[in-house]
């Protein structure tokens, strides 16, 4: 990954969703580093939210970092098309995706977007599910798909790639958040 041909995509952490996800706050704060690191870094971020008539919005920690949030009823984030052509017309072609539920909506993202030629990474730390042998079976399924998995720190710093710069200080300061 690099920060002129990644983007981040956030699947649907939403107000009625995530406190059934199993550690949601982990989930929640590593969605928000990749967030302020990725904008940081000048990468493209784009979300979605799903059904948010019955799950509520995006939690507003995370909607106040993003801008516009298509909504969805496919579980896949190929049910808004949109985000991805904008992207692909700035020659984006790898996606780092985080969010919930790590076996529906964001398996299903992954599966997708591998099938139609993304180079796709998954943060282990900044995905969840209500329970472990989902989570565990879905990274296990996305990983053997040929989608890679990393870490939220991981992503930051591949995408910086150099120390001493500014924007290595902003990368550093969210590394060492607690």
């Amino acid at each position: 990954m690099s920060r002129g041909d990644t983007a981040l995509l956030v699947v649907d952490v939403q107000e009625r969703l995530a406190p059934a996800i199993a550690d949601h706050q982990r989930l929640v704060w590593n969605v928000a580093r990749l967030i302020d690191g990725a904008k940081a870094l000048g990468l493209p971020v784009v979300a979605t939210e799903q059904y948010p008539k019955g799950l509520g919005p995006t939690l507003g920690e995370l909607a106040d970092r993003l801008g516009p949030i298509p909504s969805k009823l496919t579980f896949s984030c190929g049910g808004c098309p949109e985000i991805f052509h904008e992207l692909e017309n700035r020659d984006i072609h790898n996606l780092l995706v985080c969010g919930m539920e790590t076996h529906v909506c964001v398996g299903q993202t992954v599966l997708d977007l591998l099938a139609d030629g993304w180079r796709v990474y998954v943060a282990v730390d900044a995905v969840g599910s209500r329970f472990e042998i989902d989570h565990r079976t879905a990274l296990a399924r996305m990983d053997s798909a040929g989608a890679t998995l990393t870490t939220t720190e991981a992503a930051l710093f591949e995408w910086c790639r150099t120390a001493g710069t500014a924007e290595f200080k902003q990368i550093s300061r969210l590394a060492k958040e607690k």
